[in-house]
């Protein structure tokens, strides 16, 4: 399938398709004799993991490390297992640190009474003043 083609089906930009492409995080595709590339599915797959990692916030180096554990049929079993699991873990830690912040961030809300005035109870416990 083409650029275009690949973009509707995993919900991805051409321009970021190929950004992808120059970050190694997608091989480059094997060209047409048009010159067109030629998207397989497995592209699309990758692509749609792409998205949905940048959706979550992860950084381009971490989904750089998921993908190489994905294609990486060379490393042992244990290796990929111990990687996985410390993502894993690293991630755990992320989603608690994410759920304090927005627990925080509520309660702080929670605080704030609409009325125009000087003080911001919100921005102080935001700021750690709270």
């Amino acid at each position: 399938m083409n650029i275009g083609q690949a973009s509707k089906a995993s919900g991805v930009s051409q321009r970021m398709i190929r950004h992808y492409e120059k970050l190694s995080l997608i091989p480059a595709p094997p060209r047409r004799d048009s010159g067109y590339r030629d998207y397989s599915d497995a592209d699309v797959h990758r692509l749609r993991f792409i998205a949905n990692a940048r959706d979550l916030g992860l950084p381009i180096g971490e989904i750089a490390d998921l993908l190489s554990l994905w294609h990486d049929r060379g490393r042992g079993v244990a290796d990929v297992k111990a990687l996985a699991l410390a993502r894993a873990a690293d991630l755990g830690r992320k989603a608690v640190a994410l759920e304090r912040l927005r627990a925080t961030l509520v309660d702080l809300a929670g605080s704030c009474d609409g009325v125009d005035r000087q003080e911001f109870p919100f921005i102080d416990g935001a700021a750690g003043e709270a």
